[in-house]
C-alpha cells in the first residue's frame, strides 16, 4: 500500500496512491482516518484499503495537484545514521566505523514534499544527502535479526539537508543537522510489504537542478535495517511512527572541489526505486 498525507480544507487528509491518481479517504467515507502516524499505531491498514475498495471516479485527486503534509505528522524519534555508505566515508574526513554513527533530527527541522528548504542566512554550506527513511510500526526494544523486520511499517525518501560549517563546529552533529526546514521526507509512505526485505537492492539517487549528483543502491549500506534495528533497540526503546534516516551514498556537496552548496532556487530532488520522488526548491532564508 502507498499513502499519502495531504492538506485539504478541512485539514489533514490521507490519500491511497493509485497510479497517478490519489483516492482521497474522506471523500469515499468522512469517518476515514487522517493521519498515517494513526494508521501505524492502530495497526489499521486493512481498514483503510476495504475504505479504498469503495471509492468512485468521484473521489479521485490527482498526486501532482495535491499540496502534501509530512508522511509521519509527529515522530517522537528521527534517527539519524552516518557514515553508512563506504564510498561516502572514503570522501570525507572519517574513518570506517566498527558500529553505526547515529544522531538525532527534530521534528521541527521537517518539511514536506514541494515545501521550500531554507538555506539559512548564517551559512552558505547547506549539503543534499539522500536517504531511504523507515518507519517504525510497533513499540520495539532489544530486536534481533529473527524478529527485526516485523518492526518495520514502510519506508518513504528522505534529505537530511545539512548546514556543514555548523555541523563541524563541534564533534556533535545535532546543530548543522536541525537548522528549521531543511530536511525534506516523503511525500508518499510505501508499507514494507511492498518493497523487498529490508528494502534491500533498491537504487537511490539525488540530482540537483536535473543533474545526477549522488548515485548508489542500498544494497552498499554498512549497517543495512536489520543490522540498525538490533543496534538501536539495545538501548532505545522504539515506537510506531518514529523514523530512522538510513545515511546517504558519496557524492555531496561538501566532499567535491569546489564544494557544491545549495543555492536559492535550486530544485533537488530524491528519488528511490519503488518508493518515490522527493522534491524541494531551496529559498534563502527571510
Amino acid at each position: 500500500m502507498r499513502l499519502v498525507n495531504f492538506h485539504a480544507d478541512d485539514g489533514v487528509r490521507i490519500g491511497v496512491v493509485n497510479g497517478d491518481d490519489v483516492i482521497d479517504l474522506t471523500s469515499v467515507d468522512a469517518g476515514a482516518p487522517r493521519d498515517i502516524q494513526a494508521v501505524i499505531a492502530d495497526d489499521a491498514f486493512q481498514a483503510v484499503q476495504s475504505i479504498a475498495d469503495k471509492a468512485t471516479d468521484a473521489d479521485m485527486r490527482k498526486f501532482d495537484s495535491l499540496s502534501f503534509a509530512l508522511p509521519v505528522s509527529s515522530p517522537g524519534k528521527i534517527l539519524c545514521l552516518g557514515l553508512n555508505y563506504m564510498e561516502h566515508v572514503n570522501e570525507g574526513i572519517f574513518e570506517k566505523q566498527p558500529f553505526p554513527t547515529v544522531f538525532m533530527r527534530t521534528a521541527t527541522s521537517m518539511i514536506a514534499h514541494n515545501e521550500p528548504l531554507i538555506r539559512p542566512s548564517v551559512s552558505e554550506t547547506l549539503d543534499f544527502e539522500a536517504e531511504l527513511a523507515l518507519i517504525v510500526g510497533k513499540r520495539s526494544r532489544h530486536l534481533t535479526e529473527e524478529n527485526a523486520l516485523d518492526a518495520v511499517a514502510g519506508y518513504s525518501c528522505a534529505n537530511d539537508g545539512s548546514v556543514r560549517e555548523f555541523q563541524r563546529h563541534t564533534i556533535q552533529w545535532t546543530m548543522g543537522k536541525n537548522f528549521d526546514n531543511t530536511g525534506p521526507f516523503g511525500p508518499v509512505f510505501v508499507t514494507a510489504d511492498e518493497l523487498p526485505a529490508g528494502a534491500k537492492g533498491l537504487n537511490i539517487e539525488c540530482r540537483l537542478n536535473g543533474q545526477t549528483v549522488q548515485s548508489s543502491n542500498t544494497d552498499m549500506m554498512m549497517f543495512p535495517v536489520v543490522e540498525t534495528l538490533v543496534y538501536i533497540t539495545q538501548g532505545l526503546t522504539l515506537e510506531p511512527g518514529d523514523v530512522i534516516l538510513m545515511g546517504t551514498p558519496s557524492g555531496v556537496g561538501h566532499a567535491r572541489k569546489p564544494p557544491l552548496w545549495m543555492e536559492d532556487g535550486d530544485v533537488v530532488e530524491v528519488e528511490i526505486e519503488q518508493v518515490g520522488l522527493l522534491r524541494n526548491t531551496i529559498k534563502d532564508e527571510a
